[in-house]
């Protein structure tokens, strides 16, 4: 019998904390830095974004989610066989213990399932997915949760604000199950080490401090230039594998980074916006958690349905990028 992984269950979270435009304009001109809504919305179409509280870890925002999930499919946390958590704001400095072994104690996974994160920035949901998909396709596990989880305001310079306004925290999650009926219909993945540079935290852990800069620095027209190549490019080849075309997509959720992006890719792909999920408006970019929080917020505005053929997309920092074909 042939081995799908199909999505049992969708859930996310976004921390209290809501900072709309004008909270921003605020906060960047008590550090005599100028902006305004109009400003940042018309380069992002970001109106709001979601900040965690001091005492708020990216784990605790992942469990938040995986709990909506799990009640979303049905599953207690001791039937899950594996957890993968993307993330690059993990709990720990230099990543372990993993935040996907701490999201699997504060679950109360107790059957010691499987536990490990996956870096790949924005794309990181996209490579957590096929992984996912990996196993469950090859029998190895049977019932599999994957995360995006992010605290990317603890890595911003706010006095920067080609970065700062454009970032929030958040978390997404799925439970993946075995199934006889197709789910995750194909998967592309590639990256390109030389690109590095253009999105980045450059800084390194030395000694117990820090060589060069801990916050997030970005080249913005030469993200914006890579990315709209790369998605239309990666989505084309993902959905070459699935025997689909573009016009057979019910719903395109891709990585909600800019508003301009994601109508460049969705123009290419001759889709209309009316078939794209959007929640780069409220949320901001949530880097591997964008893409999950867009999936649950279709699947509970009922937007998305049972059956609908969905394509996932995403591009980040490594620079690395990545597509899903999914039947839901």
């Amino acid at each position: 019998m042939t081995l799908y992984a199909r999505i049992a269950g969708t859930g996310s979270y976004l921390p209290e904390q809501r900072l709309d435009n004008d909270a921003m304009v605020a906060r960047l001109a008590a550090l005599n830095i100028e902006t305004s809504d109009e400003w940042i919305f018309t380069r992002s179409g970001i109106s709001a974004r979601h900040f965690a509280a001091e005492n708020e870890l990216t784990s605790d925002l992942a469990v938040k989610a995986a709990q909506a999930a799990l009640a979303s499919a049905g599953v207690n946390a001791d039937e899950l066989d594996l957890i993968i958590l993307a993330t690059s704001t993990p709990d720990h400095l230099g990543g372990f213990p993993s935040t996907a072994c701490v999201v699997q104690d504060k679950l109360g996974a107790h059957n010691q399932c499987a536990a490990f994160d996956v870096q790949a920035v924005c794309a990181g949901f996209m490579y957590a997915l096929a992984t996912a998909d990996a196993f469950i396709r090859t029998g190895t596990y049977k019932k599999v949760m994957v995360i995006g989880a992010e605290t990317f305001s603890r890595i911003l310079d706010f006095k920067d604000r080609t970065t700062s306004v454009l970032f929030g925290d958040g978390a997404g999650a799925v439970i993946l199950e075995a199934s006889s009926e197709p789910g995750i219909l194909s998967t592309a993945l590639h990256a390109d080490g030389s690109q590095r540079a253009i999105l980045c935290v450059p800084g390194r852990s030395t000694q117990g401090g820090i060589a060069g800069s801990a916050f997030m620095t970005m080249d913005g027209p030469a993200v914006f230039k890579l990315a709209v190549k790369v998605l239309e490019q990666v989505a084309r080849e993902a959905l070459e594998k699935a025997h689909l075309e573009p016009e057979q997509i019910d719903w395109l959720v891709p990585h909600q980074a800019n508003i301009r992006i994601m109508e460049s890719t969705a123009r290419k792909m001759g889709l209309g916006m009316e078939k794209v999920i959007v929640t780069v408006h409220e949320h901001g970019n949530t880097s591997a958690a964008s893409i999950p929080l867009a999936l649950d917020c279709g699947v509970r505005s009922g937007q998305i349905q049972r059956g609908h053929r969905l394509l996932l997309e995403g591009v980040g920092g490594g620079f690395a990028w990545g597509a899903v074909v999914v039947k839901y």
